[in-house]
């Protein structure tokens, strides 16, 4: 990496962007160390998706600056996002559920404007069931979701809104001002 006085603007910019913006109170934002090998220039966050006061969901998104650009980004700016969240039980085993999940990243850059290329990612879904020595709670299920876009400016807050409303589709928030029934009220509303 680049001594930080030496950073392109285009790369401040963009880390201004992903500084400035403020996601959902239910998601919480941390700065980490950016990996150094893919880019000479480098920044990421972390975050943590919250439902009730527990962790339901976390990721990270790193943007990637190489001021010489590349092919593959069409572009010298890369954004990659990794997201991970439980999923309910009867989801694990849904066919549907890997295209869902991709336009969970589109629709939400989409909504807020992000304008990107060359976006592509996996989807990964994974149950685990515990077994002798090791046996323990019920199976669970994971969602992990893989993506990687170039913006199109150095504008990247719309980017940021838009990962972490992927991340709150993912852990299964409702939208923002939406208000989700406990379990509680909805045993006494039938």
């Amino acid at each position: 990496m680049a001594s930080p006085s030496a950073e392109p603007e285009a790369f401040t910019r963009a880390v201004a962007g992903l500084r400035t913006a403020t996601p959902r109170p239910d998601i919480l934002l941390e700065e980490i160390a950016a990996p150094q090998r893919l880019a000479p220039y480098g920044f990421a966050l972390s975050a943590t998706v919250l439902r009730s006061g527990d962790e339901v969901a976390g990721g990270r998104l790193i943007l990637l600056h190489d001021p010489e650009g590349h092919e593959s980004w069409r572009g010298t700016l890369r954004l990659v996002a990794l997201i991970t969240a439980e999923l309910e039980a009867d989801m694990a085993g849904d066919p549907l559920l890997s295209g869902v999940a991709w336009t969970w990243l589109t629709d939400a850059l989409d909504q807020h404007a992000a304008g990107y290329t060359a976006i592509g990612g996996t989807i990964t879904q994974t149950t685990s069931t515990r077994y002798g020595e090791l046996a323990g709670p019920a199976p669970t299920a994971d969602l992990e979701i893989r993506a990687s876009w170039t913006p199109t400016s150095t504008e990247t807050s719309a980017h940021l809104l838009g990962w972490c409303a992927m991340l709150a589709s993912a852990a299964g928030l409702p939208p923002p001002g939406v208000t989700a029934l406990s379990d509680r009220h909805r045993a006494g509303a039938g």
